[in-house]
């Protein structure tokens, strides 16, 4: 069956902000046949009637915390989409601050750290992560952004660690949910740089390092991420019935 020829499916993708967007897996997601469609959290309610119907859901990343409910309502009701999702045990997909958002639906726990890990570096893959579609990242620098950890939910699998924040993600049948950056688009970086100026002075960040390895090791972790999202995806989307 050839791509024109899928069913079209729909992805549907919370997203905190705008520049934090599904960046290189949306021309994967459209090449697979998938209509891509985004919340504006914050700005948009959630209907809980389109997480029923998507076929994908994505949460991505953001600048603020799992328990900064306070500051930011609606949170609330992302947590409650979040864990009605999970409970559908349909695709999943989380990055980061969606991440944690999943960790925690699932009973795992979301606390601050009181450090930071942004920038470049490899992952250390489990031996799940290595028989998972993660396997495509060994020994290859990722981008990371974050401040708060999660536990790994019981009866999940643990897929991969650093040496300053252990637990990077952890699957299920349906999930992924992965602390760092697969979807960031190298040649967008300047937008992560931009909107994230005051967190990279404030923890004395050189924003010049970023860029140089987002434009060395962009292009060969873009085709890497490719492959683990594909393969992720074949291993939860419906079989396509024979013609």
């Amino acid at each position: 069956m050839t791509t024109s020829e899928m069913p079209e499916r729909t992805a549907l993708a919370f997203r905190h902000v705008h520049f934090e967007d599904l960046g290189i897996i949306e021309p994967l997601l459209r090449e697979r046949g998938y209509r891509v469609e985004y919340v504006d959290l914050g700005v948009e309610a959630i209907d809980i009637e389109r997480v029923d119907d998507a076929d994908l859901m994505i949460v991505l990343g953001g600048p603020i915390g799992v328990n900064d409910t306070d500051e930011y309502p609606f949170l609330h009701a992302s947590k409650e989409a979040v864990a009605h999702r999970v409970r559908s045990a349909r695709p999943l997909l989380g990055v980061c601050l969606g991440a944690q958002l999943i960790a925690e639906a699932l009973g795992g726990q979301v606390r601050p750290t009181g450090a930071v890990e942004i920038g470049y570096a490899p992952l250390d893959l489990t031996t799940h992560g290595l028989d998972s579609p993660l396997r495509a990242l060994e020994g290859m620098p990722v981008l990371h952004w974050h401040g708060d950890a999660f536990t790994i939910p019981v009866g999940t699998r643990r897929l991969a660690s650093t040496p300053g924040f252990p637990n990077q993600a952890f699957s299920t049948d349906t999930v992924l949910a992965l602390q760092f950056h697969l979807e960031a688009d190298h040649r967008a970086i300047g937008n992560w740089l931009i909107g994230h100026a005051h967190e990279l002075h404030h923890n004395g960040i050189d924003p010049r390092i970023i860029r140089e390895d987002a434009r060395a090791y962009g292009p060969e972790l873009e085709r890497a991420a490719r492959s683990v999202i594909a393969t992720w995806l074949e291993s939860v989307e419906p079989a396509t019935p024979a013609a």
